[in-house]
């Protein structure tokens, strides 16, 4: 099942897994929203390149699922899980990104400190 999710006004396509109860994201439409560039899946392709070439390969985080392009027909697309796009969204060297990287730095530091203190995770949830 093909869904359009909204982030910033610019959709990105999306498609639930029923066995895995998980969504997959098309990661060229965050890669567009992330970056203005012009060409998405260019850009995509050149990350993959670059970050393959620093020792981890992007793809192995990626299934190809076909979704609808904006002309109507279905393409094989590269999609993540939440967890995998927030690995791809660390390696977008784009100063669009970066409010979301520190969001992603922030939220993981609190969630460390609840770890270490499972009094804050109470209070938390309490406020």
């Amino acid at each position: 099942m093909t869904n359009l999710k909204l982030f910033e006004n610019k959709q990105i396509r999306s498609d639930w897994n029923e066995e895995e109860q998980e969504w997959y994201f098309a990661v060229v439409d965050v890669v567009a929203v992330l970056t203005d560039s012009a060409d998405a899946k260019d850009y995509w392709y050149r990350m993959k390149k670059r970050e393959k070439v620093s020792g981890f390969d992007l793809s192995t985080i990626c299934r190809k699922l076909k979704l609808v392009a904006n002309e109507g027909k279905k393409y094989k697309t590269d999609c993540a899980t939440k967890q995998g796009l927030l690995r791809i969204v660390q390696s977008i060297p784009s100063p669009k990104a970066e409010p979301f990287k520190q969001w992603l730095a922030q939220v993981g530091a609190e969630r460390i400190a609840e770890i270490e203190n499972p009094e804050l995770a109470q209070t938390r949830i309490i406020d």
